[in-house]
């Protein structure tokens, strides 16, 4: 072994904590990095394996009622691949003892012609049509698949059956094996994280048609686009194209990939984690970066004399700059290494946190190595370019000006005296007389500390955002108890005999109208939810807390809506209604509202009646109830014919909260220990490396009568004074990260309100406030411990 990898193995050594710790927070950055872009990697592989392999239509429309020979018609139009008409219901689920209301659509499956298009895969049990082991039908019963969500969360297995209220007759849906659809990788009611309380069931498309009178007669298309090159026109060309024959049979305007709710929750949080894990690794890396050019040119500084040793016998700068590299890569590999395995590990948690909300029939976590390579890449750059220009400065030096020791630093008093603060005391002019003269250091240590508790700030805000979430939308405006909407729209006057249904207080109607918004060139579908102008149970409210009122004939925006369609407060908007008879209406925005889910729009129910000239018209009912009848209320609304179907508040809730809650507190616990990783990092090396350029100081001191206590004071003072500034800048640092995080993570879907509990920043402070204390009692020992004699040995 040569002499100079023999001293690498000895400074090694004797600064294994210092090294550990740096070690650590690189393993946090690359740990993150790998951590979330593998987990979203992973999903979007999976994601487009699935579609391929199912073959996910491109386009999405829904009749009343079509004869088949229609779908032929379409087929032949520019543009389109293929055509498949299906027949879907919603219906009513009942669960053997559970009484909790649940939906269910039937989807109905051609046992002639297997679908060419959201094709099922089967996960468990048998095929539809494959039932070698199944008991013989029996009257009543019809035999499905179930989508894999609800299955697991309701614990249901191949033989199972539970009941369906199909076109009001009780019907038994006996499972015979579970399923997954690229139609449904995300099955959840209104893009909620409900699989409790919404099933997707796969029937006999015969026995479904015989139910609802359907036969050669169809509901739902789905459309596959040739080739974007082989195809001369847009995909909006071709909606609109599919849009005017699908309007004679009170079709909705079809609607794009792009607006499908399991495809856009799913490319929605695609893109989150990838901000989320290309945004944090940043910062971990940067802190990586500061720590190892700290450590690396405060080490050098303190081997001055063993530098001019070695330039005296002979060796080259670049051997000696060589020399340090190897410790800095050594530290970087072993946290890469590090890091790698905290990836892959995390990152397999995550998908399986995934895997319990998107459902594929292939869900694996996978490492790229070009993703670990890049990981490797950025960190190994990060760690050299962050001490190559320590190392140079100082190998730089000749042989007789290295051996002599470093200039003292020059006196002066500190700016506290300057100012005119004279009662200080001897020792807390010492400790602010030392961070002034070496500016740059004592900043970058309170920016690392800072940059910790930041992390932590911006890890428990998601826990504070969830919070308010929940609290405006389920407290704060659907103060309603259940919800009930019909099959199509009726008479408001129903919310009447809803009146006399077991506990009901009160009840409002609502009037739900899909449309298209139109501003020139801009344009986007929405439902227009028309309800009344002083509504008490289901209102209209900003991420502030404030209640909008539609009170007047126009029409009420949320601000990304009308940011998007370039719209403001007096302009006027063409609304293209795309059900009844697609009327085509101008109206005024009346107010904007900034909400956190969704681009929506409202509109008093009865001017949005009088703009259809309809009558009083309602498509639903939301109803408050005594505490404790809520059971009997929905087992009463079963026998309405015309209701397609109740949820109730608190089961949506309850069920959401399951998964939600938990995702936030692991997702916050990780950042949280990231964060302590790099306080502890930070501190415990500050104070190592003050430790030691200061012995000789100490020792003096020791000498002179200072006791350890106050020998200690006087290094571990320094510490605390740049804590008590990093916590201020760091929550401050938090905020704007949040601001950041939260702008980034904007979308249509869903926007985060920025809301910081006290709490948070509580927690956050604590944090690294532990950090710095278990840092300072390793180092409190080993000033203990200091050898006065060898510290006071001075070099001539």
């Amino acid at each position: 072994m040569k002499a100079l990898d023999r001293k690498l193995v000895r400074d090694l050594r004797a600064m294994w904590s210092q090294a550990l710790t740096i070690a650590l927070v690189v393993a946090s950055g690359v740990g993150g990095f790998l951590t979330s872009l593998s987990a979203v990697d992973s999903l979007a592989v999976a994601r487009d394996t699935f579609y391929t392999e199912g073959r996910f239509a491109d386009v999405f429309a829904t009749v009343k009622r079509a004869p088949l020979g229609l779908a032929e018609q379409l087929r032949a139009l520019p543009g389109v691949a293929d055509v498949q008409p299906t027949i879907e219901e919603v219906v009513r689920i009942d669960i053997a003892g559970s009484s909790d209301p649940v939906l269910g659509q039937l989807i109905g499956v051609d046992r002639r012609r297997p679908p060419r298009l959201n094709q099922v895969a089967i996960v468990q049990g048998a095929g539809l049509f494959d039932q070698t082991g199944i008991d013989e039908p029996v009257r009543d019963t019809i035999d499905a698949l179930v989508s894999q969500g609800f299955a697991q969360a309701r614990g249901l297995r191949p033989g199972d059956s539970v009941g369906a209220l199909v076109n009001g007759r009780k019907r038994r849906l006996r499972i015979v094996g579970v399923a997954v659809s690229p139609e449904f990788v995300f099955a959840g009611l209104w893009g909620m994280p409900d699989q409790r309380g919404f099933g997707v069931f796969w029937v006999d498309q015969e026995a479904l048609a015989a139910a609802y009178d359907m036969d050669g007669a169809f509901n739902t298309l789905a459309v596959r686009l040739a080739p974007e090159g082989a195809r001369r026109i847009t995909e909006t060309e071709v909606i609109d194209a599919l849009a005017q024959p699908l309007a004679r049979y009170g079709g909705a305007a079809p609607r794009g990939r792009i607006d499908q709710i399991s495809h856009a929750m799913l490319d929605n949080e695609i893109k989150e984690q990838r901000v989320l894990g290309t945004v944090l690794p940043s910062i971990f890396l940067g802190v990586a970066a500061f720590l190892l050019n700290v450590v690396i040119s405060r080490l050098v500084a303190t081997q001055r004399e063993q530098i001019a040793a070695l330039k005296a016998l002979g060796y080259a700068n670049r051997a000696i700059a060589a020399h340090y590299l190897k410790l800095v890569l050594l530290i970087v590999l072993l946290g890469i290494g590090l890091g790698i395995v905290l990836g892959d590990w995390l990152g397999a948690a995550f998908v399986g946190l995934y895997a319990e909300v998107f459902h594929f029939a292939h869900f694996e976590h996978r490492l790229d190595p070009a993703l670990v390579l890049m990981a490797g890449g950025l960190t190994l750059g990060a760690g050299v370019l962050g001490t190559l220009s320590a190392i140079l400065a100082t190998v730089r030096l000749t042989p007789a000006e290295a051996m002599r020791p470093p200039a003292p630093g020059r006196f002066r008093r500190t700016l506290a005296e300057r100012l005119g603060f004279t009662g200080l005391s001897p020792a807390l002019r010492m400790i602010l007389r030392n961070m002034e003269r070496k500016p740059l250091r004592t900043g970058l240590s309170i920016g690392g500390i800072a940059a910790a508790l930041a992390i932590v700030v911006m890890g428990n805000f998601f826990r504070d955002a969830i919070e308010v979430i929940v609290d405006s939308t389920f407290g704060l405006s659907m103060r309603s108890d259940v919800s009930v909407w019909m099959t199509e729209p009726v008479d408001a006057a129903i919310a009447l005999q809803l009146a006399r249904l077991p506990g009901v207080l009160a009840h409002e109607s609502l009037r739900d109208v899909q449309a298209t918004l139109v501003n020139g060139p801009r344009r986007q579908r929405v439902m227009v939810r028309g309800g009344p102008v002083r509504s008490e149970l289901l209102r209209i409210v900003d991420v502030d807390g404030r209640q909008t009122l539609p009170g007047g004939d126009g029409i009420v925006l949320t601000d990304r809506l009308a940011d998007k369609l370039g719209l403001r407060v007096g302009d006027a908007v063409r609304v293209d209604v795309q059900e009844g008879r697609r009327n085509q209406l101008t109206l005024r925005v009346e107010a904007t509202v900034r909400e956190m889910m969704g681009l929506n729009a409202y509109m008093n129910r009865a001017a949005l009646n009088r703009a259809l000239g309809e009558g009083d018209i309602a498509t639903g009912f939301v109803l408050a109830l005594e505490r404790g009848s809520e059971t009997r209320f929905l087992q009463a609304t079963q026998g309405l014919p015309r209701a397609a179907g109740a949820f109730s508040k608190a089961t949506m809730l309850r069920n959401m909260r399951e998964v939600t809650a938990r995702n936030i507190l692991i997702m916050s616990t990780v950042l949280t220990l990231f964060a302590v990783v790099i306080a502890v990092g930070v501190v415990y090396n500050n104070v190592r490396i003050a430790l030691a350029e200061r012995a000789w100081e100490l020792a003096s001191l020791r000498v002179l009568g200072f006791t350890r206590a106050e020998v200690s004071g006087l290094l571990l003072g320094e510490l605390a004074l740049g804590i008590a500034v990093a916590l201020p800048l760091g929550m401050l640092g938090g905020n704007a990260l949040v601001h950041v995080i939260t702008d980034l993570l904007k979308s249509d879907q869903f926007f985060f309100p920025v809301v910081i509990s006290p709490r948070t920043y509580a927690l956050a402070a604590l944090a690294v406030l532990a950090a710095a204390a278990a840092s300072a009692l390793v180092v409190r020992r080993r000033i203990d411990r200091l050898d006065m004699v060898a510290a006071l040995k001075t070099r001539e």
